[in-house]
C-alpha cells in the first residue's frame, strides 16, 4: 500500500500509519528479546565457554535459529546468502578440543560470517552474488579463511553483497545481487545497507553472528559499517592476503573485519594477518603485521594526539554536521588537539584516474580468477555474454556497463594504465605530506551520510560526506566507529592514517568508542515516519 495515500487524508491517516508501523516494529523486536546473546562480544562468549555455561555447538545453533527468525522470516533482512552445512560439525569438533584442554585462541568456537566473494574450500559456493558463478565450489580456502579455521572460528555461512562487489553498473542498488536478491538495513528496512559488504554489515548489526569478514576496494567495508551502525576496519593493503578472493583491484583490494566493537574488530584483524607467498604484497608487511592488536586499545589513547578534521564536512546536512561536531568535541574532551584540514580538496581530482585503474585491474584479475573457477563462465567476455543471454534474471534493474568498460581495456603494460596508476596512488604522498606538515596522528571525518532508500529503479543516490577514497587510493588503513544516529539511521566516524598504522588508529578509535558508546541495536523499523505523524 502506498503510504502517501494516508498522508493526503490527514491526521487520522497519520495515526493509522503510526499504528501499523509500531505494531510491525514491536512484533519484529520480539526476536531481539528472545535471543540470549544480543550484542555479545568475543570476550563474553569465551568467558561463558570457560565456565561451562555455553558450548560452540549451542552458540552456533542459536545463531542458525536467529538467521531463520530475522534474516529469512520476520524482518527478513536477507543478509545471509548461504549457510555452511558443516557449521554444527565444526563447532562440535571445537567443543571436543576445548574439553580436551586445547584452546586455539580468542576465536575458538566463535561463529563468523564470510562475504560471498571469498573462497571457502568446503561445500559452500563462492559467487560474488552472480548467477554466472553458481556451482563455483573452491578446491581450497582463501588464505584469510585458512587463518580463521586455524584460529578455531566456526565458518557459519556466507553473506550477500552488491553483485561483483558493486563493480557491474554505475546505476546499481547496493546490497542487491542476482543470486541473493536485496539485503535490507536492519535499522530501517526500506533503507539500503550500502555495499559492497552489505550482507556482512547487516548481519553483524542484526546480531546474526559474533563478527564477520568483508572486503573493500573503495568504501565497501567502511560505508556499510557506517550505514549499519557497526565498527569496520579497512587494513593497509598487504596486511591481509587477497589470495582466494574474487578481485577488483590489485592496488586497492583488501579484506577487513566487521564487528560491533573495536575490540572484537581488533581481535579478528590479528587472526587475519600474515605473510602469504601467493600474494606478494603481503611480503611488505613482514615485521609489521601483528597477531594481537588488542594491546593497543587504551581509553586514554586520544590524550595528546593531533587529529586532522576534514573541514568540508563542517557544512552540509544539519543532522550529520551536528553529529560530526559532537564527535569533534569528544576528541577535544579526551585530550586531543583538533586541526582543520582539506584532504578531500586534494584527493577528489584523482577520482577519474582511480576509475581507470580499477577497470584495467579488474580486467586482469577477474580473467585470471575465472580461468580456474567452476562456474558457468571462464572469462570476462563470457561473463558479459552470460549476463546478456540471461538479462531477465541477471539484469532486471540495472545493466553491466562497468564490466563492459573493463573488458574494453588493454593490458597492465598500457601507458594509460601506468599514468592513471601513478596519479591515483599519489594519494599516498598527499596523506603523508599532510600528516607530516601538520604533525598529525590521524585524519578524521564522517564516514558517509545516512542510509539512502532502496531504489531498484534509479539505483543508489548520494547522501554526502563520503570519506573513503583517500585511504582507498593510497592503500592506507581506515576505521569507522558509530558516532550517533539521525532519525534512527546510524552514521560512522572515520579515522585514517599512514601505512601499517593500525595500532595507533585502533587505540584512537577505541578511546573514541569508549567515550561515546554510540552503537545502537537495530529495531527493524519498517520505514521512516515523520515526527509529526509518530
Amino acid at each position: 500500500m502506498d503510504r502517501r495515500i494516508f498522508i493526503k487524508n490527514g491526521s487520522l491517516a497519520g495515526l493509522a500509519i503510526t499504528a501499523i508501523a509500531n505494531e510491525a516494529a514491536a512484533k519484529m523486536n520480539t526476536v531481539n528479546a528472545d535471543f540470549p546473546y544480543m550484542e555479545t562480544t568475543i570476550d563474553t562468549v569465551q568467558q561463558a565457554m570457560r565456565e561451562g555455561k555455553l558450548t560452540a555447538t549451542q552458540l552456533t545453533n542459536m545463531y542458525l535459529q536467529r538467521i531463520k527468525a530475522v534474516d529469512q522470516y520476520g524482518p527478513a533482512i536477507n543478509s545471509v546468502i548461504e549457510i555452511n552445512p558443516d557449521a554444527l560439525t565444526i563447532a562440535a569438533e571445537l567443543d571436543k578440543e576445548r574439553k580436551a584442554g586445547k584452546i586455539r585462541g580468542p576465536l575458538h568456537g566463535i561463529p563468523v560470517l564470510i562475504k560471498d566473494n571469498i573462497n571457502t574450500g568446503d561445500k559452500m559456493m563462492t559467487t560474488a552474488g552472480s548467477l554466472a558463478l553458481v556451482g563455483n565450489i573452491a578446491d581450497k580456502d582463501a588464505f584469510v579463511i585458512a587463518q580463521l579455521r586455524k584460529a578455531g572460528a566456526v565458518i557459519l555461512g556466507k553473506t550477500n553483497l552488491s553483485e561483483w562487489a558493486n563493480w557491474r553498473s554505475t546505476r546499481s542498488t547496493s546490497g542487491w545481487s542476482s543470486r541473493g536478491g536485496q539485503t535490507k538495513n536492519p535499522n530501517m528496512l526500506d533503507r539500503g545497507p550500502c555495499g559492497s559488504s552489505a550482507g556482512s554489515g547487516a548481519a553483524v548489526s542484526a546480531n546474526l553472528c559474533v563478527v564477520a569478514v568483508g572486503t573493500e576496494t573503495d568504501g565497501s567495508v567502511i560505508a556499510p559499517s557506517s550505514f549499519n551502525g557497526i565498527v569496520g576496519i579497512k587494513p593497509t593493503v598487504g596486511l591481509v592476503s587477497r589470495h582466494g578472493i574474487i578481485p577488483i583491484s590489485a592496488t586497492q583490494d583488501t579484506a577487513g573485519p566487521m564487528a560491533r566493537t573495536v575490540k572484537d574488530a581488533a581481535i579478528l584483524l590479528g587472526v587475519m594477518t600474515g605473510i602469504d607467498e601467493l600474494d606478494a604484497v603481503t611480503l611488505n608487511s613482514k615485521s609489521k603485521f601483528l597477531s594481537d592488536y588488542t594491546q593497543f586499545l587504551d581509553v586514554n589513547a586520544l590524550k595528546g594526539k593531533r587529529i586532522g578534521i576534514e573541514k568540508s564536512f563542517l557544512k552540509g546536512h544539519e543532522g550529520v554536521v551536528s553529529l560530526f561536531k559532537a564527535a569533534i568535541k569528544t576528541l577535544q574532551q579526551q585530550g586531543a588537539t583538533v586541526i582543520e584540514v582539506d584532504l578531500l580538496k586534494l584527493t577528489n581530482p584523482l577520482g577519474e584516474a582511480e576509475n581507470i585503474v580499477l577497470q584495467y585491474e579488474f580486467n586482469d584479475g577477474i580473467n585470471r580468477y575465472l580461468a580456474t573457477a567452476k562456474g558457468k563462465v571462464h572469462s570476462l567476455k563470457e561473463l558479459i555474454a552470460f549476463n546478456n543471454a540471461n538479462a531477465t534474471t541477471v539484469m532486471p534493474y540495472f545493466k553491466q556497463e562497468l564490466l563492459e568498460k573493463s573488458e574494453a581495456r588493454g593490458t597492465l603494460q598500457d601507458t594509460s594504465y601506468k599514468e592513471a596508476l601513478a596519479k591515483s596512488t599519489s594519494a599516498r604522498a598527499i596523506i603523508d605530506n599532510l600528516m607530516k606538515t601538520e604533525n598529525l596522528d590521524a585524519i578524521a571525518g564522517t564516514s558517509i551520510g545516512p542510509a539512502c532508500c532502496i531504489d531498484l529503479i534509479n539505483g543508489d543516490y548520494d547522501t554526502g560526506f563520503y570519506f573513503c577514497p583517500p585511504a582507498a587510493m593510497a592503500g592506507y588503513p581506515h576505521i569507522s566507529v558509530p558516532m550517533g544516529t539521525y532519525q534512527h539511521l546510524p552514521v560512522g566516524f572515520s579515522f585514517i592514517g599512514g601505512a601499517y598504522e593500525e595500532p595507533k588508529l585502533l587505540g584512537i578509535a577505541y578511546a573514541f568508542e569508549q567515550a561515546t558508546q554510540k552503537r545502537v541495536v537495530p529495531k527493524f523499523i519498517p520505514n521512516f515516519i515523520p515526527a509529526h505523524q509518530r
